[in-house]
């Protein structure tokens, strides 16, 4: 079968695997179909937002490491956001090997992981210098607040207040994240409007697109009535 002459497939980005450096740790992507479902839906809104930027590597549940060697610590956040790295395939992200961090992590927390990830977790994302750590607890009932966000200030994690809005910004990716009744929503203060994932955004434009066909159509019926 031919391939299509538009589709380019995304450059590879190659990783050693070996038993030092396994590409999964084991664990349920989420612990529940509510924590899937945000976790997907978050991920897919990041990268509409940033979809046009083709240095932004935005990823979720993938292996990563701290330092190269026997030392190394594993962790798998739920969604990481890197700039300047580009849109490749990756089996795990090795810190040494992409030069940094990541800029943004964030968890979604459970019964199972709250405690962890307000500790162990947050610890460990300090000591790797990821400027901004967000959680949210789509079960609204084990964090001190649903949705927290913290600022890496001088090596610790500080919380980000709310504004006058209860939206928490993430300086690092320049969005605001906020608690609604059914949910979490992601809001872009400099195009103020909210964040869509793929699908909502193609609805948007074909539901512009028949607007825009009605109104000729009635323009045209005018037109010719005035014959």
């Amino acid at each position: 079968m031919e391939t299509p002459t538009n589709v380019r497939p995304l450059p590879y980005a190659p990783t050693e695997t070996t038993d030092l450096y396994p590409e999964s740790d084991g664990k349920p992507m989420a612990d529940t179909d509510l924590h899937l479902y945000w976790i997907k839906r978050v991920q897919d809104m990041l990268e509409t937002y940033f979809s046009q930027n083709p240095e932004v590597y935005i990823s979720g549940n993938i292996m990563m490491y701290d330092i190269e060697g026997p030392k190394r610590t594993a962790v798998s956040p739920d969604i990481l956001v890197a700039f300047g790295l580009g849109q490749k395939f990756r089996r795990t992200y090795k810190v040494w090997e992409e030069g940094k961090p990541p800029d943004f992590v964030m968890e979604f927390s459970s019964q199972r992981t709250y405690r962890n990830d307000l500790n162990e977790k947050m610890a460990l994302y300090a000591r790797m210098n990821i400027p901004d750590y967000f959680l949210y607890d789509p079960d609204r009932r084990f964090l001190p607040s649903p949705l927290m966000g913290f600022r890496l200030v001088e090596g610790t994690y500080v919380e980000i207040a709310p504004d006058v809005h209860g939206r928490v910004h993430s300086e690092t990716l320049n969005l605001d994240f906020a608690l609604l009744d059914d949910g979490l929503a992601i809001y872009d203060p400099q195009a103020q409007r909210w964040l869509q994932t793929a699908a909502e955004k193609a609805e948007e434009r074909a539901k512009r697109a028949e607007t825009e066909v009605e109104r000729l159509q009635a323009e045209i019926a005018r037109l010719k009535a005035q014959m």
